[in-house]
């Protein structure tokens, strides 16, 4: 050891008798819970030289001040350890390892080599984890040389290197042959194929579990949610439930990002009345923020609003949770004045937070005050804008007519412009007729082929703004062979606890006669109070009959009409779409909503509309 203490503390015992023995003061050490305690500990076991008598003290030792997040204490200490043994190696490498420090863990690794000390299975597991995959696959190769590849616990380390560097065959290869496999291992696995989307490989692993902790849960559930199976992951939650499993924080974050993406509130209200009543589950701010978020994507700002509220210390991310939920709304009031507040208490503002205020600028229109926010990121956050800064700009600039700004905006970025900027461009130029601008930046995108099928469908549209049907005809023909297919109108609705999803012209569902005939009655209805079909929507060459057949059968009146049926008078109809409502069905769902007195609350691609007494949210300005 050093000839000098390492640190300064309270007076040390005087003798080793006011120590107890090595193992109990090791887990004295372990369990400490203050670099304070461990100073204290540490000047005592130098004054009687314990350190060098008792080496794996000086492991405990180390790896609790790097636990405490004192990894500095932890270096010193390695540093002043003459011939530091195996077990100090390995405890080094795992503090930086833990501590997402993989080049230092690798030169302490290098170091280690150097002095001719041969590495355990503990070394490799220790350096493994979280390791990249060009190191990871030389540590493989040292795995090999050590003879150390086929250990249970290094070779699940290895899975994992590979899984997380995107390698799917070679993880796959070294899960196959595992000679025995582990919990661990199967679900490092099973997290390998839900990472990279091959969910059909992960829940054939999964069902063939004979053990499944909660962990397996978590992983195969969070792999729906993210991968746009909402039910899928709402059915296994019921599953894990059945079979006693108890969910975890993990658990319900993902199950309440399933019900946000499908708008499945009264599912969502189940699962934060089971989290108030099972205390094994925290309510933290990270179980907070999943309820907000659900609340908001589900129509419900209200209960999103209690939520935020009951948050004692939000962090930044349930700031920008409860702002994005406003401006969704097209609250942007509230959603400036919540801004206007969390700047206020000092929270700082992240690129997400511009994003959502932003967002709620282009809703209201609100030029001066988008500009002026805009500007201040880079003033006064030191914030780079991204593109979707920009394309949040563009399309506050584009809805306010303002098509010439947005254009300039647009080339005189710092960084490319990619495909969904030009889209949203596009869609300002179809929406104030600025034919000319519209058909140079669609033919431009269509030949740089950045384009996806929303821009073909907003170029067929300036095609037939213009009664140009050639036009329509060979935008038709070129998606047809380049292989580019128009995204399926989707409108579901949930009824009691069931999620209902429809097509256009869907005739599948149980009820469908019903359906259809009060589709009819709503047509009556509507052509009452001197509606008349926008039929000039419809892209296709057809007669103006059959224009008007295929506007009736839209996936979100199919919705409603269904929503009309299958609740009490007076209920709130809440539908979700996945494509922007259509000019027609937005005219046809103010008249609805006006005749039959309910409140009809759509949230579609771009934002939540609600309709009410023949008037909606949005203004007609969406």
């Amino acid at each position: 050891m050093s000839t000098t203490p390492l640190f300064t503390s309270a007076p040390p015992p005087t003798t080793t008798r006011d120590l107890p023995p090595p193992d109990k003061l090791a887990v004295v050490i372990s369990n400490s819970k203050s670099t304070t305690q461990l100073d204290r500990i540490h000047a005592a076991l130098y004054r009687h030289n314990l350190l060098h008598q008792q080496p794996i003290l000086n492991f405990h030792l180390l790896r609790a001040y790097s636990s405490l997040d004192r990894l500095d204490y932890s270096v010193t200490l390695f540093n002043q350890t003459h011939n530091p043994n195996i077990f100090l190696y390995t405890a080094i490498i795992h503090c930086h390892a833990q501590h997402n420090l993989h080049e230092q863990a690798l030169l302490y690794y290098s170091q280690m080599l150097a002095s001719n000390i041969e590495p355990n299975a503990f070394t490799f597991s220790s350096i493994l984890k979280s390791c990249p995959l060009k190191p990871g696959i030389a540590i493989h190769s040292h795995t090999i040389k050590f003879g150390l590849d086929k250990d249970l616990y290094v070779r699940t380390c290895l899975v994992d290197v590979y899984a997380r560097g995107g390698d799917v065959l070679s993880a796959q290869k070294l899960f196959d042959n595992m000679s025995e496999r582990n919990l661990v291992s199967i679900t490092t696995m099973l997290s390998c194929y839900t990472k990279h989307g091959d969910i059909a490989a992960a829940r054939l692993l999964f069902d063939g579990m004979q053990e499944k902790d909660v962990v397996c849960w978590n992983v195969m559930i969070d792999g729906y949610t993210q991968h746009g199976l909402p039910n899928e992951a709402l059915v296994l939650f019921r599953r894990m439930l059945a079979a006693r499993v108890k969910p975890n924080e993990i658990t319900v974050v993902a199950v309440l990002s399933a019900c946000g993406q499908i708008g499945a509130l009264e599912s969502g209200r189940w699962v934060h009345s089971y989290i108030e009543n099972n205390i094994g589950i925290r309510f933290n701010v990270q179980v907070a923020t999943a309820l907000i978020d659900m609340y908001s994507k589900c129509g419900s700002l209200e209960d999103a609003r209690l939520v935020f509220d009951m948050v004692n210390e939000k962090d930044v991310v349930a700031w920008n949770s409860m702002i994005v939920g406003y401006a969704i709304h097209g609250s942007s009031k509230d959603a400036l004045q919540l801004f206007n507040e969390m700047c206020g208490i000092g929270v700082r503002p992240t690129h997400i937070t511009f994003i959502g205020i932003l967002n709620a600028c282009a809703h209201a229109g609100l030029v001066n005050e988008g500009w002026r926010l805009f500007n201040s990121m880079q003033d006064e956050y030191a914030i780079e804008p991204k593109i979707e800064h920009y394309g949040c700009m563009v399309n506050l600039l584009g809805r306010t007519g303002q098509i010439e700004e947005a254009y300039e905006l647009v080339k005189n970025m710092k960084i490319e412009p990619d495909s969904v900027l030009w889209g949203t461009l596009l869609g300002a130029c179809t929406l104030h007729g600025n034919i000319g601008l519209g058909e140079k930046i669609a033919e431009f995108l269509v030949s740089q082929n950045p384009a996806n099928s929303g821009t073909y469908i907003l170029l067929s549209n300036i095609y037939a703004a213009k009664g140009n049907w050639d036009g329509v005809a060979r935008v038709r023909t070129l998606m047809k062979e380049i292989g580019v297919q128009k995204e399926p109108g989707c409108s579901s609705i949930e009824v009691n606890n069931k999620i209902h999803e429809f097509l256009a012209g869907d005739l599948k569902h149980p009820k469908s006669k019903e359906i259809y005939r009060k589709l009819e009655q709503i047509n009556d209805w509507i052509k009452a109070e001197g509606y008349t079909p926008q039929t000039d929507i419809v892209l296709h060459d057809i007669g103006e009959a059959q224009k008007e057949r295929s506007l009736e059968v839209h996936s979100e009146k199919l919705a409603i009409a269904f929503g009309l049926i299958s609740t009490q008078p007076g209920t709130t109809i809440k539908i979700v779409k996945n494509l922007r409502v259509c000019l027609d069905c937005h005219a046809v769902t103010k008249l609805i909503s006006n005749i039959t007195g309910r409140l009809i609350v759509m949230r579609d691609r771009n934002r939540f509309h609600h309709f009410v007494n023949g008037s909606c949210s949005c203004g007609d300005y969406w």
